[in-house]
């Protein structure tokens, strides 16, 4: 029997336009829709009158504007968010993103991608290959797009040209041979007039190739979700009342039914699925693409973020891969700061722990950096916090993506698609201790913490550790000092001042805070450590509960006239460089547990304030 909740009526396609600036994509999607009669009467006349206005066609309709529906897209005469459209013939329905060209919003192209099936390369016939042509290719090659039309527009401004086609499909087909399409079909057109859009042009009679609208009807794009292992990461708990838990979210790969065993990805938790809900009704089955919430024969513990798979197919669960990165802001990427990886409904903690290569977007050769700049590709290995469950993203495209996330700013930094995990992650086992960190505090009499004291250089943060340590030392409690600079000789010796060095600074020493703080001890630290997102890996690594950001208040014109060892003065004169709070911005803590005015009040004051805080929180005894 039909389901009749499923619309299986016509198949979909969904296709993105992409290329550069001007070269036509709004204009294609304009034409098709009007040539196909999806353009209502009074949709038309505002066009007209639109273009009259906005247009750069001179008296003719000027289809762009049907589709760049912005005013700051209209009057720049480019496609600056990503707009999609519906539209159906007799043989197949259509979901088409318009993207933009400009280098600028690369990243909004890379979100048109993601669920495409296809891709309508434009490339301008009379300039033929661009960097940007290049860029699209490669990220639509990244995003698993496999099949590409290259649409070779505004044909007519060359007069038609054979030979100047035949040129820009040698040179593309020669680049994209790495890039692993299945197809590439092209077509010489002009969106303006229609030239092989909805039916063959006389105008290029020498084109023996399909016209685009017949080539999009009968492309045969495999929805190969469907025959992928059974995936369900878990996007909500629905729990209306004690009698019914179910677990929601949008199937991401495969099939399941009523009966079926299940398993939670990451605890090897196992089930039976009691029964599938999808849209309030009850159904014996699901698969890729439907939206449901199971049910469970046992009382197990799943929470958001959790991956549902069955126990013969699970995914891998690891905290350590490798992924190809679009980068997506102004903020260059840097290797060992912390951001924040969202991938299916989990959020975890993730830095970039080695930058392995940058892509040339003009030959796809691997280059050797440090880091990547905006709309920058490269392919690095990442390491998260816990572990998360995922697939290669040539498996699946829904459970091996993800993005990472800026922790100051908020905003998306980059696009990741996993390439496989780091075998040698699995080789190494945590080694369980006779003696735990619980009984490392016990024969103490305290609890460990980290005293993490931040602020500019000549702020006093030394001082006041110093004389925290000697009071706690005089109170019988054990203690550990570690300071910029002494670290510097050691253990950081091969580090200087950039703001990469600094990243990695701060990585390892909150490694070693951490180690300290299993050992039972009282960490005090004192580094200026600028930057917001390095104390919040800080704080990450510590154990709940243990991390005590102390920020030493300091204005900068008090720390200059302190100037204790002379470094502002040098800084000043152009002598050092990257020095924070002269050519190096020190980010204040917003929400520190502890803001010591160091500016006005005297330092046994403040240090008493310390050892309070560690009374207030049971670390140490009361006396």
């Amino acid at each position: 029997m039909a389901d009749p909740l499923r619309d299986d009526a016509l198949p979909t396609l969904r296709l993105l336009t992409c290329g550069s600036v001007d070269d036509g994509k709004s204009t294609l999607i304009g034409r098709l829709l009007y040539e196909q009669k999806l353009i209502f009467d009074d949709q038309l006349s505002a066009l007209e009158r639109d273009s009259k206005k906005h247009g750069t066609v001179g008296a003719d309709i000027d289809f762009a504007l049907l589709v760049d529906g912005l005013e700051a897209e209209r009057e720049q005469g480019i496609t600056i968010d990503v707009a999609y459209r519906y539209f159906a013939t007799t043989r197949r329905s259509f979901i088409v993103a318009d993207t933009p060209g400009h280098e600028q919003y690369t990243r909004n192209m890379a979100t048109g991608a993601s669920n495409a099936d296809l891709a309508i390369l434009l490339v301008d016939a009379r300039k033929g290959l661009l960097t940007q042509t290049h860029r699209h290719a490669i990220i639509v090659s990244l995003l698993g797009i496999r099949h590409v039309v290259l649409a070779i527009n505004k044909i007519d401004l060359v007069g038609y040209d054979e030979a100047i086609y035949r040129r820009i499909v040698k040179d593309f087909e020669a680049f994209a041979a790495p890039l692993g399409f299945r197809s590439v079909v092209a077509i010489p057109m002009s969106a303006r007039f229609g030239d092989n859009v909805s039916s063959l042009s006389p105008n290029t009679p020498w084109h023996e190739g399909p016209f685009l609208l017949d080539h999009l009807e009968r492309v045969e794009v495999e929805d190969e979700r469907r025959d992928a292992a059974f995936r369900l990461p878990v996007q909500w708990i629905n729990r209306p009342h004690l009698d019914f838990r179910g677990f929601a979210g949008t199937v991401a790969g495969g099939r399941i039914k009523r009966g079926d065993p299940i398993v939670v990805a990451s605890s090897g938790r196992q089930s039976i699925v009691a029964g599938i809900l999808r849209a309030d009704a009850a159904v014996e089955e699901a698969e890729a693409g439907d939206a449901v919430t199971l049910t469970l024969a046992d009382e197990i513990d799943i929470a958001r973020g959790d991956v549902l798979a069955r126990p013969d197919n699970r995914p891998q669960v690891a905290d350590q891969f490798t992924a190809h990165l679009i980068w997506m802001s102004q903020e260059p990427l840097l290797p060992g700061r912390s951001y924040l990886m969202k991938i299916g409904a989990r959020t975890t903690p993730a830095s970039v722990t080695e930058l392995k290569h940058r892509i040339d977007v003009d030959n796809f050769e691997k280059l050797a950096a440090k880091t990547l700049a905006l709309n920058e590709v490269g392919f690095a290995n990442l390491a998260t916090t816990a572990p998360v469950a995922y697939d290669p993203y040539a498996e699946n495209r829904e459970t091996g993506a993800f993005i990472l996330i800026d922790r100051t700013s908020n905003e998306t930094a980059a696009a990741g698609m996993i390439a496989h995990g780091l075998r040698r992650a699995t080789n190494i086992h945590r080694q369980g201790l006779a003696v735990d960190r619980d009984a490392h505090a016990a024969i103490k009499h305290q609890r460990p913490a980290v005293l993490w004291f931040t602020g500019l250089s000549g702020a006093g943060k030394s001082t006041i550790a110093n004389l925290v340590e000697s009071k706690l030392m005089a109170r019988g409690v054990h203690t550990v000092l570690l300071d910029g600079d002494n670290i510097r000789h050691g253990l950081n010796k091969d580090l200087g001042f950039t703001t990469e060095d600094r990243v990695e600074n701060i990585r390892r020493v909150a490694e070693v805070a951490r180690l300290m703080t299993d050992a039972g001890l009282i960490v005090l630290t004192s580094f200026i450590s600028p930057f917001r997102a390095e104390r919040a890996l800080a704080r990450d690594t510590a154990a709940t509960g243990e991390f005590i950001e102390i920020y030493v208040s300091t204005p900068l014109e008090i720390a200059i006239a302190r100037d204790p060892k002379g470094l502002y003065k040098r800084a000043l004169a152009g002598e050092i460089k990257n020095f924070t709070g002269v050519d190096q911005p020190y980010e204040a803590p917003e929400a520190a547990e502890l803001t010591l005015d160091a500016g006005g009040v005297d330092v046994e004051t403040l240090a008493e304030r310390v050892v309070a805080e560690l009374e207030a929180r049971g670390r140490i005894e009361r006396l």
